[in-house]
């Protein structure tokens, strides 16, 4: 078979090629870059955060007539109330551990600072510096949260301290994350020293662990495990506590917490919202980023079926007028095969034309995705990928018409006319 006769066909039906070619086109670039997109937030989802998830929850609680921070010994009265909550916490059956936390991964509420390996120099810029997110607790931190610690030790009852909220100053050690401690110091960083915002304070790193994502669950992966941990309780007019249960026991301590904690002082607000299992501070954290899949998926299901639908009609409508000549090749010794191998090159060649424009623009909207948002390349298998479906959904929606042409009698055919 020529492409001659094939080309001569498509010339007089110039408004329909160019219709379904750009509608090919444009099917191709959004769908490529919806896909990049959603490929982005599952992977995003699907970030680890360092954490043994299971069996975890979160405690936060607000003070009624608490002393301030400001008058006198009110820190010192905060952390005697925050102490009395932990031991109650602590002695309820089926908890493994207890720990006071500034804030968790992804709950997106956070301490930020930067950290540096030279004193004195809080600017972000060069591999010296760079953004971290503090996190404050005691030495239940890591059993309760189920850190991993790869280098150093972690923290014994001895280095916590205690400070207000609004107290600023600097820790005598921390802990760092393993991505963290390897942009500061290549070669290792326990024993090493860091300086916190620009200070002159030297601050020992004691120990490394694996992995602690930060609170923001919309971090690049550049900042997203860049975390501080600090021996200290913040001592405030609200408290969290993070809680450890035994496995298959988190529902039934979740409910024992609120009156466990209003027995030891019931002048604090406990609200439905106050207890949460971190299973649910994932699902809030990534709501957003599964809606947006979700949408833009259906998005993309429906311009691949109006694009199939689209390949069936005109060919369809192809199908009715050109009956004549259909039966005239069958007269002339055209098998069924050679009809519908007609129809399919027919539609390769169009499907042709509209991926090429297409790849041209996915490649420009990937562009402008990238200078207006915070958009990478998109990687070219999904470019190739999406060239080989678009083919590939444009065969299987011209093989229904393309079949029924093949099956029409060359006699039925010329007295149709």
């Amino acid at each position: 078979m020529t492409l001659h006769p094939i080309l001569a066909a498509l010339r007089k039906h110039k408004a329909g090629v160019v219709l379904i070619a750009l509608q090919i086109a444009l099917t191709l670039a959004i769908v490529c870059n919806a896909v990049f997109i959603i490929g982005q937030r599952i992977e995003r989802v699907n970030r680890p955060t360092g954490l043994d998830e299971s069996n975890l929850f979160l405690v936060t609680q607000q003070w009624v007539g608490a002393p301030g921070e400001d008058v006198a010994g009110g820190v010192d009265k905060l952390d005697a109330m925050q102490l009395e909550d932990l031991a109650a916490l602590r002695q309820l059956p089926d908890v493994v551990s207890v720990a006071p936390v500034n804030s968790l991964p992804l709950l997106d509420s956070s301490w930020n600072g930067a950290i540096a390996s030279k004193p004195g120099d809080a600017q972000i810029r060069g591999k010296s510096v760079t953004r971290t997110t503090y996190y404050f607790s005691d030495d239940e931190l890591l059993p309760t949260l189920g850190l991993r610690l790869v280098a150093g030790r972690a923290f014994n009852a001895g280095d916590v301290q205690h400070q207000g909220f609004r107290d600023q100053r600097d820790p005598d050690i921390a802990i760092l994350t393993k991505a963290l401690a390897e942009k500061l110091f290549p070669e290792g960083a326990v024993g090493k020293a860091v300086y916190l915002n620009g200070s002159d304070k030297p601050v020992t790193v004691v120990g490394v662990v694996e992995r602690m994502q930060v609170p923001y669950a919309g971090g690049g992966d550049e900042v997203a495990w860049n975390s501080t941990l600090i021996p200290a309780r913040l001592d405030a007019n609200f408290s969290r506590y993070a809680v450890r249960t035994k496995p298959g026991r988190l529902d039934e301590v979740m409910r024992a917490v609120t009156p466990a904690l209003y027995k030891v002082n019931p002048m604090r607000v406990l609200d439905d919202d106050s207890v949460r299992s971190f299973t649910d501070i994932r699902a809030t954290a990534y709501r957003a980023d599964l809606g947006m899949a979700i949408l833009m998926g259906v998005v993309c299901l429906i311009l691949l079926c109006v694009t199939a639908a689209g390949i069936v009609g005109l060919t369809s409508f192809w199908v009715g007028q050109r009956h004549r000549q259909i039966g005239v090749r069958r007269a002339l010794g055209a098998r069924k095969i050679d009809i519908l191998r007609y129809f399919q090159i027919e539609n390769l060649l169009i499907a042709g034309s509209g991926v090429v424009i297409g790849v041209l623009l996915a490649v420009g909207l990937n562009q402008w995705l990238m200078s207006h948002y915070e958009m990478t390349r998109i990687p070219v298998l999904y470019v190739l990928t999406g060239v080989l479906a678009m083919l590939a959904i444009g065969q299987a929606a011209v093989f229904v018409p393309a079949r029924r042409a093949s099956n029409v009698a060359p006699v039925v055919a010329t007295r149709a006319v």
